[in-house]
């Protein structure tokens, strides 16, 4: 290779190196709040029963003596919005599995098929704050 050659490459390579355009710094999201849920033979329970909208990981243990399936989902009003609905895979007896996902404002519901086991509700409010400036995050 001939030194016109490598200055020529070097150049070009130089040249795609940076960029004049804005790079927006946007916040990252708030961290995720962990729900707990338990599903016993007459009730789902959940801890906390009210949190802050954005990322959520609900962790599910199923302490009944079937399979149970798991649903989170919106329970507004229908037509106030598009709603959500996230479902576990069957969670053995004694097992658990876990949902995650972003909750906006509104009441959810935790529930299985079936009438024999009352779902619980979970109150989300106002987003919560960015998480941008904390620390030794996952």
């Amino acid at each position: 290779m001939t030194a016109a050659a490598v200055t020529s490459a070097a150049l070009l390579g130089a040249a795609g190196c940076g960029s004049k355009a804005a790079h927006v710094n946007d916040a990252r999201p708030p961290s995720p709040v962990v729900v707990s849920a338990s599903v016993t033979p007459s009730r789902v329970t959940v801890s906390p029963l009210e949190i802050g909208a954005g990322p959520v990981t609900l962790v599910v243990a199923n302490v009944t003596g079937s399979e149970q399936q798991v649903t989170l989902e919106s329970a507004d009003a229908p037509g106030s919005g598009p709603g959500t609905t996230s479902t576990t895979r069957p969670i053995d007896p004694s097992g658990t599995a876990t949902i995650k996902t972003n909750v906006e404002p509104g009441r959810y519901t935790v529930r299985v098929e079936g009438d024999e086991i009352t779902p619980a509700a979970i109150e989300v409010g106002a987003a919560r704050e960015s998480s941008q400036n904390d620390l030794d995050l996952p």
